[in-house]
């Protein structure tokens, strides 16, 4: 099932996408009359019954209903699925080929920091770009949604804390992230974390483990791998985290960007410019799109 949310009629809803439309849980609950989650947020707190209520009366809608709770692509407003989320764990270097185009060591144990929740935003909105940030780049990540919460999660149990899957954009000003030598505040401007088209549950991504990931620029082919290149898996990722800190449901967690990012391409960089469009696209999820815009003085 993919999860999005999303505005139609100048009306904020969630719902399940179906090829290139969308069914309305909102819209669901006033045909059926049955009470579902009133966000996605509280959906992925109750996860498997939920969805499984979900599933039963996307089954049981009679035509006239389906049709009336159903909005075709072109004509709704897709947003990021999760806006407000506890926390945005992200990881560097977690990806063999990306390690080796800028010739770094792999590192022991995940290389994390955070992305504050005033980077969201939607797909196929605006990438700002401040003026003094010289050296904009992308990064395509697999970004795991945490369902259920835990600590010390063994690798052999994290696939059950896990809801689903979307993509992220970890956008950086490689200008500043180099300068101050730590990553936080080159990727933490606002609109640096472009996240959707969508969540797909869990169930629905057999192995995340081995998931086609690429991105292009105005078309043109940037990166080309798959999560099967990721040093640490996305259960191993699980693993290691909560270790660290208790994992919340609705905590987005970006597993790292394989190789083709701009600040490595040779013969020499490609940095992002006003007007460029960067489409990410994960085997199993969909596309994220986005463009940039030059921040207004």
């Amino acid at each position: 099932m993919k999860i999005v949310r999303f505005m139609a009629e100048g009306k904020e809803h969630y719902g399940v996408m179906e090829d290139k439309n969308v069914v309305s849980i909102t819209e669901i609950m006033h045909f059926t009359q049955r009470m579902f989650p009133q966000t996605i947020e509280e959906l992925i707190s109750k996860k498997l019954e939920a969805l499984s209520n979900i599933e039963d009366a996307l089954k049981s809608l009679d035509i006239k209903a389906k049709e009336a709770s159903t909005y075709k692509l072109n004509e709704i407003e897709l947003l990021a699925p999760i806006r407000n989320p506890p926390k945005i764990i992200c990881l560097g270097l977690n990806y063999y080929d990306h390690a080796a185009e800028q010739d770094a060591k792999i590192p022991e144990e995940p290389i994390i920091f955070f992305k504050p929740r005033t980077t969201i935003t939607d797909p196929n909105k605006p990438i700002i770009k401040p003026k003094f940030v010289k050296k904009l780049d992308y990064e395509a990540e697999l970004a795991i949604v945490i369902g259920k919460g835990g600590k010390n999660i063994p690798i052999t149990q994290a696939k059950h804390h896990i809801f689903g899957y979307t993509i992220l954009n970890d956008v950086s000003a490689r200008d500043i992230q180099f300068k101050d030598k730590q990553w936080s505040r080159g990727k933490s401007f606002d609109t640096f974390a472009p996240i959707g088209p969508c969540i797909t549950t869990a169930d629905q991504i057999k192995n995340p483990n081995n998931l086609k990931i690429k991105t292009w620029v105005n078309n043109e082919p940037r990166q080309n791998s798959s999560t099967k290149n990721m040093v640490f898996n996305v259960y191993e990722i699980i693993y290691h985290l909560s270790k660290v800190m208790t994992l919340e449901p609705c905590d987005i967690i970006a597993t790292g960007t394989p190789a083709g990012v701009g600040v490595f391409m040779k013969p020499k960089p490609k940095f992002l410019q006003p007007n460029d469009r960067v489409i990410i696209e994960i085997q199993g999820i969909g596309r994220l799109e986005n463009f940039v815009v030059e921040a207004s003085s």
